[in-house]
């Protein structure tokens, strides 16, 4: 009961760490100004937009440690990311029951899932990562819990937990092709009618397979394979950015032939 309270009080101190905290604040309102031109003129070298608090860094790991506690069979890591992100990693089976704990919790109420996204990394055993992103009103406090699945795996729909997460995961089945059993409406929502892959993945090319048009011959919209025309056809380039011509960087003695491919004959002077 000792650690609850110590950690109730953490997280519901995260926002304000000093003095009256919001009284405090609206009694000094007056001086805003002059305090904000006093508070960042700094005199380092490289300032950041946003220091690392210790206190409220050591706070969330006490959280997420508290968190692994009580659910062991189904946390696998805790970790505190840029700074002052908690993420709690969750095996697959474990996300339901975890998100249902988060939003429950009295010490949690992480009663709003903000969005679901996904990631894709062909070189892992389980390429793709689920991520979901929650907030809780009533500590003003987010918490991050990821898990993993592959291409053949279901992983369980969380609407039952979060009714936010209905389109979230029908986006991520349309993008991704990551199915979420249980899911009460899972369909393509982003993409047309009757498409054909995932063009999220990693390995879907950013052409697609095919193009979509509008045809005046038979008066309606026709679906035909991708048809590049010749001056887009170029694999010679080591980067996306090279594709812009300011942007290449020319071997010494190359500039007037690299003029002459992008720019025609270079004109002598």
């Amino acid at each position: 009961m000792a650690a609850s309270g110590r950690i109730f009080r953490g997280i519901s101190s995260l926002v304000f760490r000093k003095g009256n905290g919001c009284r405090s604040f609206l009694s000094n309102k007056s001086a805003t100004y002059s305090n904000t031109i006093f508070r960042y003129n700094t005199t380092e070298s490289r300032p950041t937009i946003r220091k690392n608090d210790t206190v409220a860094s050591s706070r969330l790991m006490d959280f997420g440690l508290y968190i692994a506690e009580c659910m062991p069979k189904y946390v696998q890591k805790v970790q505190i990311v840029t700074g002052n992100e908690l993420e709690v990693l969750v095996a697959p089976d474990g996300i339901v029951p975890v998100l249902h704990f988060l939003k429950d919790h009295h010490q949690c109420q992480f009663a709003s899932l903000a969005d679901i996204g996904a990631m894709d990394v062909p070189s892992r055993e389980n390429r793709f990562e689920i991520i979901y992103n929650l907030l809780s009103l009533r500590f003003n406090s987010r918490i991050r819990v990821k898990s993993y699945t592959d291409e053949l795996t279901p992983v369980d729909s969380c609407n039952e937990v979060f009714k936010a997460a209905d389109w979230y995961e029908r986006e991520i089945w349309d993008m991704y092709g990551v199915f979420f059993a249980n899911h009460p409406d899972l369909r393509r929502i982003l993409t047309d009618y009757g498409f054909e892959g995932h063009p999220f993945r990693k390995d879907f090319p950013l052409t697609g397979y095919v193009e979509v048009r509008y045809d005046d011959e038979v008066k309606r919209v026709v679906v035909e394979p991708v048809e590049l025309a010749q001056e887009f056809r170029k694999f010679d380039l080591s980067s996306p950015w090279e594709t812009f011509p300011n942007l290449r960087t020319l071997p010494a003695g190359a500039e007037e032939d690299g003029k002459a491919t992008q720019n025609g004959p270079v004109k002598q002077q």
